[in-house]
């Protein structure tokens, strides 16, 4: 997997400098974004790209990119989890399961199972995970 380290530096900046006063930033009880997809910089060629933008103890929410023809192969995550896609196609095998994904597909996976997402064109994934106690 290749990675821009150029573009990578560029949007760390770019989100470095939104924040005004980051001291007003740290004690707001909420987190909004305007349009999530702007979250993630532009997809590398061949690669796939991926940004943590939210964890607590209850929840860790992860951006995705894909370029057309990568894939996560199949693995198992060890929490519950919820991908929702925002844009692009992907096949997707749940368990034993093949599917298609679109912009507005939503999936939960119980803990353990079994998936991989190959991408059919360029695709924007949300992934949460899910930390139950």
């Amino acid at each position: 997997m290749d990675i821009d380290l150029i573009s990578e530096a560029r949007w760390l900046i770019e989100k470095l400098l939104d924040f005004n006063n980051l001291g007003d930033v740290m004690t707001l009880p909420y987190q909004f974004l305007a349009d999530l997809a702007h979250e993630i910089p532009a997809i590398p060629e061949n690669s796939i790209i991926s940004r943590t933008f939210y964890s607590d103890e209850q929840i860790k929410a992860i951006l995705f990119g894909f370029d057309t023809g990568q894939e996560l192969s199949e693995h198992t995550a060890s929490s519950p989890a919820i991908l929702y896609f925002i844009s692009g196609e992907a096949d997707l095998t749940l368990g034993g399961d093949a599917q298609k994904a679109q912009p507005g597909t939503w999936v939960h996976m119980d803990a353990k199972l079994p998936h991989s997402v190959k991408a059919k064109t360029p695709v924007t994934m949300l992934l949460l995970l899910l930390q139950i106690k």
